[in-house]
């Protein structure tokens, strides 16, 4: 199988100057391409491309990879499917010049090409080298050489929501839906069809279009509610029973055992035996951890951006140099996960690249990760507002005084106790008890002395209190916004509400929404 490499020109022909010149009033960044794509696409990251494909000699040779790569490109700085991406390659004049096929009269790929390069890219985790790639490119500003790049930086991560691809369902209609799904392949299994394989396995609730609308309840009835969510779990162990009979082999083998697993783990997550002893159950009153909210996305999650303001999905992580803006690396959590999981990495992406992170600003969601000391260790500084010390009227953590260098802490009285990281120091009831402050201090009961927890990193804690007593401090912390500025861009450039399902794939979408931000960055730069 040849290897066609992707070499246009340098040199702007004569009929791109008219394209070029009307791309300076809209869609900018088609000139910017067309003008740099062989100093973004060099020999290096083509090899890298080129290392995706085997060398047997067999097969149809592939499309340029590096100019598949550009079209995944343009094909999200335009925002469209596949098939769209496939006619504009050929309706488009900008998609053309872009791509070195002026006048072509064919489409340049098929939308099974683009799909199986886009495959591909994720199983070699290219689009990572992607972004790295585009990064470079905007920190330079117009200098593509990495090498003489500075290699400390000051970096801005934050998190946002992202609205996940997959229908969010309640458990009746959940488990309704896992249950066709497991008859849809039994029936095929079987060659019969899907109505003969509901009435066999007793699960007639099925035949309708929707599981409520056979039940036929009164929702607003809880009485009603809770004989409707049992018969549909009856009808539920009816079908698997029926399985376990007609099908004993196949429920144990692709495509069904996937299936029927899916539909046990929501009947474990949301439903729960009568806890009066009956020999019915009810939907769980306690939410399930990493309760399952899709059939077609398995790992979409409820996640929260306010106490008040719930969305069901994904959350993108961005981390982005300070100084140039170019976003540095991306991740994507489904989004019950806590934002500390995914500075970790984050981190790893930036040290890849061989950068080191000088100053890291972040909010404290991300504080209780392992890569926080990691930074540190490495000479690195973190800027994160601290975690408010509350204890309503009583004094706070905050009227003690703490000294590290002696390990020491001294309440308000003057009482002194020496203290350990990671440990709660407490004051002997003998000296509490005596204590004029003591109202003003602890609720203890008698017998007991006031207890003042001292954090792992109560050193790092510590310095970002008192840097927030200062004017400067504040100032300093404030420098963040640069990354929700960035976050709400690549939220306008990747759209709200994610394209692919799952986490693997939406980290790809992200990185490609975020090397197309690099590139503009490096546009407006450049101009």
């Amino acid at each position: 199988m040849a290897l066609v490499r992707w070499s246009p020109p340098v040199e702007i022909l004569r009929k791109e100057q008219y394209i070029l010149k009307r791309c300076q009033k809209q869609r900018r960044l088609f000139a910017f391409l067309r003008q740099h794509r062989h100093e973004i696409f060099d020999d290096t990251i083509e090899d890298e491309l080129a290392a995706m494909y085997r060398d047997t000699g067999a097969g149809v040779p592939p499309h340029p990879p590096a100019m598949m790569a550009m079209a995944l490109i343009i094909q999200g700085y335009h925002r469209v499917s596949d098939a769209e991406a496939v006619e504009l390659s050929v309706l488009d004049l900008r998609w053309q010049m872009v791509l070195d096929r002026l006048g072509a009269t064919e489409p340049l790929f098929s939308q099974g090409a683009i799909f199986d390069f886009r495959e591909r890219l994720v199983a070699h985790d290219m689009d990572r080298r992607l972004l790295e790639r585009t990064a470079a490119v905007a920190r330079s500003s117009g200098d593509f050489d990495a090498r003489k790049l500075p290699k400390t930086l000051r970096v801005a991560i934050d998190s946002s929501p992202l609205q996940g691809a997959g229908r969010v369902e309640d458990t009746i209609n959940l488990i309704g839906h896992a249950a066709r799904k497991v008859v849809a392949c039994a029936a095929e299994l079987l060659e019969r069809d899907f109505a003969t394989v509901c009435k066999q396995a007793g699960i007639p609730l099925l035949l309708e279009t929707s599981v409520k609308k056979a039940l036929d309840r009164d929702w607003s009835d809880p009485r009603q509610k809770v004989e409707a969510v049992d018969l549909l779990a009856k009808q539920v162990l009816s079908l698997e029973r029926w399985l376990d009979k007609n099908l004993a082999d196949q429920v144990k083998q692709p495509p069904l055992d996937a299936l029927i697993s899916v539909l046990d783990q929501l009947v474990i997550q949301d439903l729960e035996p009568d806890p009066e002893g009956g020999p019915g159950v009810r939907v769980a009153e306690q939410v399930a951890p990493d309760r399952r909210i899709s059939i077609e996305d398995s790992e979409m999650r409820h996640g929260r951006k306010t106490k008040s303001k719930r969305f069901n999905g994904y959350k993108r992580h961005v981390a982005t140099d300070m100084a140039s803006d170019a976003i540095l690396a991306c991740a994507v959590t489904p989004a019950n996960r806590p934002e500390h999981e995914a500075l970790a990495p984050l981190k790893a992406d930036i040290t890849r690249q061989g950068l080191r992170i000088g100053e890291a600003h972040f909010d404290r969601g991300y504080m209780g990760s392992e890569a926080v000391p990691e930074i540190e260790r490495e000479g690195g500084e973190i800027v994160c507002k601290p975690w408010r010390t509350k204890n309503g009227e009583l004094f706070a953590k905050e009227d003690f005084s703490i000294n590290l260098r002696w390990m020491t802490i001294t309440c308000p009285a003057g009482a002194v106790q020496a203290i350990a990281l990671g440990q709660a120091a407490e004051f002997p009831a003998s000296d509490c008890g005596r204590c004029a402050l003591r109202n003003q201090c602890t609720t203890a009961s008698v017998g007991h002395g006031r207890t003042v927890g001292i954090a792992e990193d109560e050193r790092l804690q510590q310095r970002l209190r008192n840097a927030a007593k200062s004017p400067a401090g504040r100032q300093h912390f404030r420098q963040r916004v640069c990354v929700e500025h960035c976050l709400a861009h690549l939220g306008y450039r990747q759209g709200l509400r994610a394209r692919f399902r799952g986490v693997r794939k939406n980290v790809f979408d992200t990185r490609r929404a975020a090397a197309i931000q690099n590139l503009e960055t490096a546009q407006r730069r450049a101009a």
